[in-house]
């Protein structure tokens, strides 16, 4: 049947680019998605791009915070499929706000969805990858994770944990031929930057050495890159347009 690529947070923005950009590597597609309203905004036309490419793809609802439901969603892509090569945590949130008066439900929300979906998804796919002896995942992070940013403790705090998470994974499972990377976007254009005042914009371009955007696809390129080779481990690529070197 082919090899097979889950990629949670699949429908939309750069998880999107990251499904068509594996689909045009010839990977069956999953795509995960929050909800069915997720799949009508956008993972069904991620399904067809996906199946114009040749390739077999589907939708799979889970609410990646609940590791019950991520236990269900791994399991339907790999009974459908026939297994899981390659796994793409891309699934994310955002509730930033001030520290001083941040809600302890703003940051748990971000910590479970940016953090634990991610160590859901890996603690379910990896059995199956371990059986096989080979697969690659890769954790959407992000350079706040490296910088930290005002207004985005609880955000900056899931992306960093992913990176500690992407080390160890990548140290424990390495000895079965299992890969894990993390990739680190700047200022990416997408539907949620849109709108961000233009003042803010303007000010987080001109810390870039490239002064611009970059673009969904740029970051399915990175993601590519690492799950196409099988050497590379344990490591963070960031794809910022210069703005942390």
């Amino acid at each position: 049947m082919g090899k097979t690529a889950l990629i949670t947070g699949g429908s939309s923005g750069i998880g999107a680019a990251i499904s068509q950009a594996l689909a045009r590597q010839g990977y069956n597609i999953a795509v995960g998605c929050h909800s069915h309203s997720s799949v009508e905004r956008g993972g069904s036309a991620v399904v067809a791009h996906c199946r114009e490419l040749g390739v077999q793809a589907e939708c799979f609802v889970a609410d990646v915070s609940d590791f019950l439901g991520c236990a269900s969603m791994v399991k339907g892509v790999a009974d459908l499929f026939g297994g899981i090569d390659v796994l793409v945590n891309c699934a994310g949130v955002t509730r930033d706000g001030p520290i001083a008066r941040m809600s302890e439900e703003h940051y748990d929300t971000v910590m479970d969805v940016n953090l634990k979906g991610a160590f859901s998804a890996i603690r379910h796919v990896t059995p199956l990858m371990m059986k096989q002896r080979s697969g690659a995942i890769v954790n959407i992070s992000s350079v706040v994770g490296i910088t930290g940013n005002r207004g985005q403790s609880n955000y900056a705090a899931s992306k960093a944990g992913l990176i500690g998470l992407t080390k160890s994974v990548a140290r424990e499972l390495g000895s079965r031929g299992i890969t894990c990377n993390a990739v680190a976007p700047g200022y990416i254009q997408t539907a949620m930057t849109d709108t961000m005042p233009e003042k803010a914009k303007e000010a987080i371009l001109s810390t870039t050495a490239l002064g611009r955007a970059g673009t969904p696809e740029e970051v399915a390129d990175a993601v590519v890159f690492l799950v196409r080779n099988g050497y590379i481990t344990g490591q963070v690529l960031v794809v910022d347009g210069g703005m942390t070197m």
